[in-house]
């Protein structure tokens, strides 16, 4: 196939990328500087509403990735608005684009969340379950309906509602390795809050099948199907680096340390299952969080 992907630098598009190339796929990266000659690369300007149409005419697939880091610092008012424009206006622009072509590619999978549930509990959570409440559940919801454009034009458009990708490169396990390799990693908060996870492994695994099953439409669990508790998964990791995880965060500390963010991505409970991934005959590499951790820490 040929695929178009945006935020092709990020931690989860390069993984995407070489994972693609290596499947023998072309792979065309959207970016926001001045495209290098000779390479596959096309410019675009979201913030400015600029994208050439002739210059995306002829892709069979687009991963729509971009968007401002939500854990870069604590939130205010100005970065949670950076944080919605950067993923609303870019996909709304990508999806009036394509939705514009001659020849509009068969799919478009766009970035979505597991925040999209809110804090919801011992709830288990499926692709049919509603949205929450909060910062990152109306998010998830305004960024989904910025696909409109192209849905409305008949493109196959599948959001993938991502949990924690878990690799050391990057993501939230590169910025917990370190206080846990010095032993003084521990759960946050009460450590009763699941978290849905996946390994990088499995998550572009995962983003292929989507691309070639046509039978997939609308929004995908990005999660391995067996959510853990915080306190399972602090334990799991201390485990899996031989270090012990005594020293737990209480919430006033994360509320102290991370504002708003604390409550929304740290203390909330997302126990999401992968449905429709499931359904459609994925196979998981890495079904526990165990054996997940110990292949991508290489224990």
């Amino acid at each position: 196939m040929k695929v178009l992907v945006s935020g092709s630098t990020g931690f989860l598009g390069s993984a995407l990328v070489e994972f693609l190339k290596e499947a023998d796929h072309k792979v065309i990266r959207l970016v926001r500087t001045e495209p290098d000659e000779g390479k596959d690369e096309i410019g675009w300007d979201p913030a400015a509403g600029r994208l050439d149409k002739a210059s995306v005419e002829g892709m069979d697939a687009v991963v729509h990735l971009s968007g401002e880091n939500l854990a870069a610092g604590r939130w205010t008012a100005e970065s949670k608005e950076r944080i919605r424009e950067s993923r609303i206006r870019s996909t709304r622009l990508l999806s009036e684009t394509l939705a514009g072509l001659e020849k509009p590619p068969g799919v478009l999978l766009t970035g979505s969340a597991v925040g999209y549930y809110g804090d919801r509990g011992e709830e288990i959570l499926r692709e049919d379950s509603g949205p929450g409440k909060g910062f990152l559940a109306e998010l998830g919801v305004d960024w989904e309906k910025a696909t409109g454009p192209a849905k409305d034009k008949g493109i196959r458009v599948v959001p993938i509602r991502t949990g924690v990708v878990l690799d050391p490169a990057g993501g939230a396990m590169a910025k917990m390795l370190l206080p846990f390799k010095l032993g003084v990693g521990g759960r946050i908060g009460p450590g009763t809050q699941y978290m849905s996870w996946i390994s990088l492994p499995d998550w572009v695994a995962a983003i292929q099948h989507i691309l070639l099953n046509d039978k997939i439409e609308g929004p995908v669990n990005l999660v391995a199907p067996n959510p853990v508790t915080n306190l399972e998964f602090t334990k799991a990791f201390g485990k899996a680096i031989f270090r012990p995880t005594i020293f737990p965060m209480p919430a006033f500390v994360a509320r102290l340390a991370f504002g708003e963010m604390a409550d929304e991505a740290l203390l909330a409970s997302t126990r999401v299952e992968p449905g429709r991934l499931l359904d459609s005959g994925f196979e998981f590499q890495h079904p526990q969080v165990d054996a997940a951790l110990r292949a991508v820490l290489g224990a």
